[in-house]
């Protein structure tokens, strides 16, 4: 039995998979909003004791770097470490890894379902691919292509500077780094960045906020108000604050592609973009993601898909914890 975990800023998700025939079979999962908890250690304590079930190995995609089997995690006030859990959970060994790197170990594994293809592209040969995925952060991650398999590996290219392509988002830059200083592309490209922006266009007079829209950010998930009401296209503001995000989220995708060479493919996941799929579907983001000059031609071969099961990152850390498992086993006999 697997114990797997995708930890973000605002759920922590843990299942128990089984492993059958080469698929990987739900057991159990739970949902825990991750800022009511201490620690990840406390989730998964009673994740465990309630499931009624012993792991046999675990893993978990955290946010942030990890480094030695230890993260302080970027939007949340914790400090995971693996040798702690692997105590807690009486394993030999707990693997942490990077939220997106575990996104990005569940992409082999989604069938057609599991996957929205925002353009269509004719032949796509074997290469590197490529994960982005917006969230209560922006993460990123690249899986390489060594011949016959796709390597994954982690980074923090969200915490990238963020390039202005016109006066607009120049403003928006200087708007934003009177409140952080360093502007990343996860400052934008995010829930918490998706209310910056709608907050920098009302508070430099480009739209008249609505006060039903106000009162139910005041009540509710900021970001979501905005995203439901710009997709339904029943606030100006929120649908100008979702276009600049989709154009934003589509040239810093177009700039990971670039930077690569990810032929194979480019992944959108999270649980934003799923949220704004007819948004994401339209014009705007493939113009967006290609607008790169001499290198446009190659971006149009570039196929972009919107990952739908919200399960993906659940999945690639149950899979990379049986691989090393068979791995270490293989090193034993």
């Amino acid at each position: 039995m697997i114990l797997a975990g995708d930890i973000g800023g605002t759920h922590a998700r843990l299942a128990f998979f089984d492993v059958e025939i080469g698929k990987f079979r739900l057991v159990t999962s739970s949902v825990y909003p991750s800022r009511e908890h201490v620690s990840l250690d406390e989730i998964v304590v009673n994740f465990v004791k309630s499931s009624g079930l012993q792991p046999a190995s675990a893993c978990f995609g955290v946010p942030g770097p990890v480094r030695k089997g230890r993260v302080e995690t970027s939007n949340l006030p914790w400090v995971i470490e693996s040798e702690r859990l692997s105590h807690e959970l009486g394993l030999v060994n707990v693997e942490l890894m990077n939220d997106l790197e575990a996104e990005a170990w569940g992409i082999p594994v989604l069938e057609a379902k599991d996957v929205v293809p925002l353009n269509q592209v004719k032949a796509t040969l074997p290469g590197n691919q490529a994960v982005i995925a917006a969230g209560t952060g922006l993460g990123q991650a690249g899986l390489y292509w060594d011949g016959s398999h796709h390597r994954v590996f982690a980074c923090e290219g969200g915490h990238a500077d963020f390039a202005p392509r016109g006066e607009l988002e120049m403003e928006l830059l200087r708007y934003l780094q009177t409140r952080y200083g360093h502007v990343s592309y996860e400052r934008i490209v995010s829930g918490p960045g998706l209310v910056n922006v709608y907050h920098f266009l009302r508070d430099t007079h480009r739209g008249t906020e609505s006060p039903s829209i106000r009162d139910a950010m005041s009540h509710g998930d900021p970001a979501a108000v905005i995203c439901g009401a710009g997709v339904a296209s029943t606030c100006p503001m929120c649908e100008q604050a979702l276009d600049i995000f989709v154009s934003v989220f589509a040239a810093e995708g177009g700039n990971l592609a670039l930077k690569l060479m990810a032929t194979g493919g480019i992944f959108l996941g999270g649980g934003i973009a799923p949220k704004m799929l007819p948004k994401l579907s339209g014009p705007l983001f493939m113009h967006s993601f290609v607008n790169k000059g001499r290198m446009q031609t190659l971006l149009e071969t570039i196929p972009v898909s919107v990952i739908v099961n919200d399960k993906t990152a659940l999945l690639g850390a149950a899979r990379y914890s049986q691989e090393h498992m068979t791995s270490l086993v293989h090193q034993q006999a």
